[in-house]
């Protein structure tokens, strides 16, 4: 054997041995895992599992009892991420089953009836004995009717309130059309009253002018009554100066006697 055939196979077994060492801690780490979980020591259960995932990512165990263990602290996301992790890693069906059946319980209490119905079904396909899974499977499907069945009536509602809505929008605009309409025809009326008062008022405005201006060859009688008390006036003043000559003119005697 040459000398770089040798130093290869020393390569070769110590990686190996390296590995195995690995799988032996990661197992460990594992059962210190699941006895802290047995006993509802939950957070170091969770802790153990991750370092025994660390120590070797493909312990299927471990990393479908870490889901097991977000499950049982309610912590249903990271619980539905883990055993996605874990089926894909897994490669017993029923590792898988498990997972499957896991995750199927938990979109039901999310009351997300179509991924708990395709889980289920996932779960009987790699293990079609089991009894629970087949109750489950059934019980998912009739919700998920039942919650289809709900929506759609909740559509239905849905439309008929968005159909009473635009209903009601035309009644408004109608209404609102209406009231615009009176109110035109308030203004419209308005500007007849408008312009009748003005007809009128130029009307009695026109009388006016015909009373202050007299026709032709006309006098009114206020323009006679001024023309007689101006010729009475110069009568008054013509017989004054008739009176003051005839004063003159004889002489009065003088009473004295010289």
């Amino acid at each position: 054997m040459n000398r770089i055939a040798i130093i290869f196979l020393l390569f070769f077994i110590k990686v190996s041995s390296q590995e195995t060492t690995i799988n032996k801690e990661s197992n460990n780490l594992t059962l210190d895992g699941n006895i802290e979980f047995a006993d509802k020591n939950l957070i170091e259960a969770e802790t153990l599992y991750r370092k025994s995932i660390s120590k070797d990512s493909l312990n299927i165990k471990a990393s479908y009892n870490l889901g097991n263990s977000f499950y049982r602290n309610e912590l249903k996301q990271e619980a539905i991420n883990q055993y996605k992790s874990s089926i894909k890693k897994a490669k017993s069906k029923e590792t898988i089953h498990k997972s499957f059946h896991n995750l199927g319980n938990i979109y039901m209490q999310n009351e997300d009836y179509q991924n708990a119905v395709n889980s289920f079904k996932n779960a009987l396909l790699n293990n079609p004995s089991d009894d629970e899974t087949r109750y489950n499977y059934v019980l998912a499907k009739e919700l998920l009717k039942n919650q289809q069945k709900d929506n759609k009536k909740d559509d239905k509602k849905d439309d008929k309130k968005d159909e009473k809505k635009k209903d009601d929008k035309k009644d408004d605009k109608k209404k609102d059309k209406k009231k615009d309409d009176k109110k035109d025809d308030k203004k419209k009326d308005k500007k007849k009253d408008d312009k009748k008062d003005d007809k009128k008022n130029n009307k009695g405005d026109n009388k006016n002018d015909k009373k202050e201006k007299p026709q032709p060859n006309k006098i009114s009688p206020e323009q006679l009554k001024n023309l007689l008390k101006a010729m009475d006036n110069e009568e008054k003043k013509v017989q004054k100066k008739i009176n003051k000559n005839k004063i003159k003119g004889t002489p009065v005697k003088n009473k004295k006697d010289w």
